[in-house]
């Protein structure tokens, strides 16, 4: 079976995440022909827990495509739903479906093996032996290969420890004991989950605080090692913030970080030509472990113990021993890590070697000019590979509605607007 495309401008899409079909929905638009490869929504349909809700609100958690038809409102009236203030992890694969059925509804669902140069463009190996020739690629992969696995977890059986973009099902879980590491959205809410779905639950983190997003105040530990009860009275989510001026400051819409950060994250223009010391401290505020602000409540009878670490981690007669930094241990049936993602694109299983050699990469992360373009010529990244030199939005939906047309006039050679709102 052989596959062809006109010899100028055809590009192919690895991925059929938000990124990803945001992506070929602009693309396609411009003129672009453009083939796209993946599974829509595998990542957030086979790795979210069931019964999640989006850390996002439903106004920052639209895919983008060109003429603004196919946005969460519009999906949620034609099918006579009501958009609250959260937005259910099934309402959003739900989503992301219709849309990938209007935008991108030839999606080929073969998993492309091997990217490697040929020619001054790109040859794709497909799952099934077919080669396609390209002029460009736009790698829209995800997170999926990314998970962070703490060295000291690193000999626990599978069976025994699982990543919190492992975890489907948390009824399984129900009467056990489960260990919860991290203090950010997916350990806490996984911890409610599992809580909720009948398990024995504590929450083990290094900080000693909790951030909890909305303007809320920290919640702290009275010392060391302590266990945190999750106050139940709270401040008040503040909507706007009155400067001595006078002036109203509210935050991006983009939701991304505070009143001020949150402005200089929705601006990757601005951000991405700013010196790199300046660019990861305000990335990483923006991204620091925080739990949302409807969870205190549901963490209510979740134990939460702070500035803690785990030292050692065992099997031991079918259970798991965890040794931690004050000395005091703990015996569990399960471990679920919330410990984040740790970028490296030499980490995508189908860039040939000699291909990722060539990259030019900053801690994992590609360093990407205009067009997200890497130092290879013609090879894209959009997502989270982004963040490092785009900023912190493109870890999130939301970012969508700034790569998507800023990647489709770099493939056409044309010129943007020196300055975009990443909403």
């Amino acid at each position: 079976m052989s596959q062809s495309f006109s010899p100028a401008t055809e590009v192919a899409v690895i991925g059929a995440g938000p990124y990803g079909l945001s992506a070929v929905a602009h693309l396609r638009e411009a003129g672009v022909p453009t083939v796209a490869f993946g599974d829509a929504m595998a990542f957030w349909r086979e790795g979210m827990p069931g019964g999640m809700l989006l850390r996002s609100s439903p106004r920052a958690s639209s895919l983008s495509d060109p003429r603004g038809e196919l946005s969460l409102s519009r999906w949620a009236d034609a099918h006579g739903r009501e958009l609250g203030k959260v937005l259910p992890l099934e309402d959003f694969l739900e989503y992301g479906i219709w849309f990938k059925e209007r935008a991108v509804p030839d999606l080929d669902p073969r998993t492309v093996e091997r990217v490697r140069r040929a020619d001054g463009g790109f040859e794709l190996t497909l799952c099934d032996g077919e080669l396609l020739r390209v002029e460009r690629v736009v790698v829209a992969a995800g997170l999926r290969h990314f998970a962070r696995t703490p060295t000291v977890f690193a000999d626990l059986p599978a069976t025994r420890v699982s990543h919190a973009c492992e975890s489907r099902a948390m009824e399984a879980f129900c009467e056990q004991s489960v260990a919860v590491i991290g203090l950010g959205q997916s350990a806490l809410e996984g911890a409610a989950l599992l809580h909720e779905a009948g398990a024995r639950v504590e929450v083990l983190g290094r900080r000693s605080e909790v951030h909890w997003l909305g303007g809320w105040s920290d919640a702290r530990a009275n010392g060391g090692g302590q266990a945190m009860a999750v106050p139940t009275v709270m401040a008040p989510y503040k909507q706007t913030w009155r400067a001595r001026t006078g002036l109203h400051w509210r935050p991006a819409p983009t939701e991304v970080g505070g009143r001020f950060e949150s402005w200089l994250g929705a601006a990757p223009d601005v951000l991405r030509h700013m010196p790199r010391r300046v660019r990861v401290p305000l990335t990483e505020r923006c991204v620091r472990p925080a739990g949302a602000r409807w969870l205190p409540d549901r963490l209510r009878e979740v134990q939460i113990s702070l500035s803690c670490r785990v030292v050692e981690a065992r099997e031991l007669d079918g259970r798991v021993r965890l040794r931690l930094d004050d000395g005091s241990e703990r015996c569990v049936d399960h471990v679920l890590l919330g410990t984040g993602y740790e970028v490296d694109v030499r980490g995508y299983p189908f860039l040939d070697p000699a291909l990722s050699a060539r990259l030019r990469t900053v801690d994992g992360s590609p360093v990407l000019g205009g067009g997200f373009e890497s130092s290879i010529r013609g090879l894209h990244f959009v997502g989270a590979p982004s963040c490092e030199s785009f900023g912190p939005v493109m870890r999130f939906v939301v970012g969508t509605a700034y790569a998507a047309p800023t990647l489709t006039r770099r493939i056409l050679g044309r010129r943007g607007p020196a300055f975009r709102w990443a909403f």
